[in-house]
């Protein structure tokens, strides 16, 4: 019997053992590794690159910060309007061009801002809209889940907001006549421009009265990594790597 209990004995304590290194590994592993949700597509931002995989300046921001806290970061492409909603769940954390919201406050944290934010118009060539009063009733292309969308759904008179997952597609139906104007972000604006020169033409956003937003990077409510990606910008603001990324994929200032 006594030779029974100490083999009983002896299992338990083997699988005790065998259960706190699988935590530790996890554990380990959990502090290692930071899941970062983006929406590739939001140039100069977001976007594919020749091998496939997410690039831009948020991706190379993203991984600057993960460098600065010891931690391998990982990117996973997501729509869009999934991603505040992923937070804290199946990522750790999202940067996607993503602006600082009241409505979006209430779901996550947000880092220190790290990036002005204007929204841009794009019309046909030939187009006269250039004011706000002449977006009212308008049919207007927008990506879902961006402040252009809310703009167009919530602020302009009788207007109609049509959402897409992608910027450059709200851009082709603009070109083929399915809406009449595009709201979104500057930077991707001006791409898209440039892209379609002989076929649309960007207008500053403020000439429609447009407010200056901030882009942040979005964490779990009361999450730890908040002060630690801010302690992580502000490092990499003083050594200079941010400029430089800012040079190497949006060009100019801040």
């Amino acid at each position: 019997m006594k030779k029974i209990l100490a083999m009983l004995l002896a299992m338990v304590m083997c699988m005790a053992c065998l259960t706190a290194c699988g935590d530790t590994a996890a554990d380990t592993d959990a502090k290692d590794v930071l899941i970062v949700g983006t929406n590739a597509e939001f140039p100069p931002f977001e976007y594919l690159g020749d091998d496939g995989n997410p690039d831009g300046f948020d991706i190379a921001l993203i991984k600057a910060v993960g460098e600065k806290l010891g931690m391998e970061v990982k990117i996973e492409n997501m729509e869009f309007n999934s991603l505040v909603a992923a937070i804290g769940t199946k990522i750790d954390a999202s940067i996607a061009g993503m602006t600082i919201t009241e409505e979006r406050l209430q779901s996550v944290d947000f880092s220190d801002p790290y990036y002005d934010a204007y929204q841009y118009v794009i019309v046909p060539v030939d187009s006269t809209i250039a004011s706000f009063d002449d977006l009212t009733g308008k049919k207007i292309g927008c990506q879902l889940g961006t402040t252009g969308f809310f703009i167009a759904d919530e602020d302009i008179e009788g207007a109609e907001a049509v959402g897409y997952n992608k910027g450059v597609d709200a851009v082709n139906d603009l070109i083929n006549g399915r809406v009449e104007l595009v709201i979104i972000d500057k930077n991707p604006a001006m791409v898209f421009g440039e892209k379609f020169s002989d076929k649309v033409k960007v207008v500053d956003g403020a000439q429609f009265g447009f407010e200056v937003e901030q882009y942040a990077i979005a964490l779990p409510k009361g999450s730890e990594l908040v002060q630690k990606v801010n302690g992580a910008l502000k490092e990499l603001k003083a050594d200079g790597t941010f400029d430089a990324l800012v040079a190497e994929y949006i060009g100019g200032d801040k």
